[in-house]
């Protein structure tokens, strides 16, 4: 624990990490079931927790199977033909009653299945699983034995018969940019008082939930817990016994104390900074460098590493995945730019190559100082992470030193974290200029003895350089959502840009991006691991190419006028 509070204090562990080893052995053994095909073959279907259902490959009848897809070994849920879906369902839950109008669902395996789970096999899509709580308001989220859940047709996917509509997420704030989205929010908000005090009021609108409509999207609560607390409190507050109950037009009442700074109320000081930073923004004129990024200074961090893996979740870990991508994103730069380009850590044995494959955690990992330090549990644990800025700040040094222009220096930051399983895709941190310090020496014992340390340990910002750090890094931030976009990479429902973290009672900015001179700086969550549709596409080496390529095409992009 002294490791994982030390990396707290930092401000870069965002979320308690689970230890994988433990995680795996808590997981339940899959079901398996045996089932027969129209033809009488015999067939071995496997449930799987977190993972879904999977169904032997080799005697399945082709009309079972997608078009193109690879008959060998277990074939997965989703690469099945509508036809085999159906089939492959009857199979493994014979008690199901299909009606012209519902499925009603009789769980049988609760060690392995999940409301999520329920959802991604009946209604296509893990996402829909609030949609199927609200139907069945009166059934638990841990499922017992003989359970029946009512799956409506509007709900089923299409493969099975339904109207297919896909998790309901879309609404009109989604095609706007940050700016604009955040105002559109606002705008749903009223003020009133009653006795309990003062609150924000919202109408919930249709395939809204409690938990990412309004607490994620108008607070600074992102993690599980703070994020479930504080929608059992808005509900009672609001009068709501049942927060799966809630329907459409419902009253929401959210105490003005839990509000994120751009849904304040008006002369608050937290709206003031707020469009402070949004007019600063509109002043700051992009700078130019050119298709091949000529006299960009670019440094490149991987979270965690080492002994230090990171959140996990869903059977994968944050250091080595989001490491592969800061390699890809690396080469991506050095082949097809001009900028020099740096990482703040490597993987002795693995060097910069990016993975197809990845494993197991990997042991090892330096913090390219001079010397290098080593990421081997021996020391703090919020020295490595520290002596990232500082090495970051001492190229950056160099580099204004060699007649480099400041405004073209960039720090980002890789990381995945876990979050409440509602929200899904990328999540952007910027600093925040109020949380930015003046003034910061990092003391001798957080150093690591490392020559960088006696050069770069220290920073001074003014008041316009915080706030030009902030702006900058909206700019780079909005960039980046619109190349994920167009690399159809998801991205955060509600508020994707962030410039603080909230938990237990406070708000930071983590070290990386506090103290970094980088005239831009970021701290990019690529994924939410404890959704499983994130998950699952981090553990594809296609998606981190993808997403690499997102990145580089988003540098491109910001340093256009």
């Amino acid at each position: 624990m002294g490791g994982l509070n030390a990396l707290v204090s930092a401000g870069l562990c965002l979320f308690p990490a689970v230890v994988l080893s433990a995680a795996a052995a808590q997981d339940p053994a899959p079901v398996l079931a045996h089932a027969t095909t129209p033809e009488g073959r015999a067939i071995l279907l496997r449930l799987q927790f977190r993972k879904g259902l999977g169904v032997e490959g080799k005697m399945l009848p082709r009309a079972f199977l997608s078009k193109g897809v690879d008959p060998g070994g277990w074939v997965p849920f989703e690469s099945l033909s509508p036809e085999g879906k159906r089939w492959a369902l009857a199979a493994l839950f014979p008690e199901d009653l299909w009606r012209q109008d519902e499925v009603r669902h009789r769980v049988r395996y609760p060690e392995v299945e999940s409301v999520w789970t329920m959802a991604a096999l009946f209604t296509g899509h893990g996402q829909n699983y609030d949609r199927l709580m609200a139907e069945n308001p009166d059934l638990p989220e841990k499922l017992r034995v003989g359970d029946l859940w009512r799956i409506p047709r509007t709900l089923l996917s299409l493969d099975l018969g339904g109207a297919g509509r896909g998790p309901d997420r879309s609404q009109p704030e989604d095609e706007l940019d940050d700016e604009a989205r955040v105002s559109a929010y606002r705008g749903l908000l009223s003020f009133g008082e009653d006795p309990l005090g003062k609150y924000a009021a919202y109408r919930m609108r249709k395939g809204e939930a409690l938990y990412s409509s309004v607490v994620i999207r108008y607070t600074d609560r992102v993690d599980p817990k703070g994020v479930n607390e504080l929608a059992d409190a808005i509900a009672r507050r609001s009068g709501i016994e049942d927060v799966r109950g809630i329907q459409p037009g419902q009253l929401i009442k959210i105490p003005l104390k839990f509000l994120a700074d751009p849904f304040q109320s008006e002369g608050s000081s937290g709206l003031a900074e707020e469009r402070e930073v949004r007019a600063e923004v509109r002043r700051t004129v992009r700078v130019e460098a050119g298709p091949k990024l000529k006299g960009v200074r670019i440094v490149l961090d991987a979270g965690h590493g080492g002994v230090d893996s990171g959140a996990r979740a869903n059977g994968i870990w944050e250091s080595d995945f989001v490491y592969d991508i800061a390699m890809r994103v690396r080469r991506l730069l050095e082949q097809e730019t001009e900028a020099q380009v740096s990482s703040t850590i490597r993987y002795p044995g693995l060097g910069f190559k990016s993975r197809e494959a990845i494993v197991t955690p990997s042991g090892s990992a330096e913090i390219l100082t001079t010397p290098p330090f080593a990421v081997d549990g021996e020391s703090p644990s919020a020295i490595s992470v520290h002596l990232r800025w500082v090495l970051a700040n001492d190229l950056f040094a160099s580099f204004r030193k060699a007649k480099g222009e400041a405004q073209k220096t960039l720090f980002l930051s890789f990381h995945a974290d876990s979050l409440h399983p509602s929200a899904r895709g990328s999540m952007i941190y910027v600093p925040s200029a109020a949380l930015v310090p003046s003034t910061f020496a990092l003391g001798g014992a957080k150093t690591g003895h490392v020559s960088e340390a006696r050069r770069s340990a220290w920073v001074a910002f003014t008041g316009r350089e915080k706030l030009q750090g902030e702006a900058r890094s909206r700019q780079f931030a909005e960039t980046l959502l619109r190349a994920l976009q167009k690399e159809r990479i998801a991205v955060h429902a509600n508020r994707p840009i962030r410039n603080v973290i909230f938990r237990n009672g406070g708000k930071w900015v983590p070290a990386v991006i506090r103290y970094s001179t980088g005239a831009t700086k970021a701290l990019i969550e690529v994924s939410n691991l404890t959704n499983e549709d994130d998950a699952a596409s981090l553990r594809e080496p296609g998606f981190r190419e993808r997403y690499a390529v997102a990145v580089v095409n988003a540098v491109r992009a910001y340093y256009r006028k």
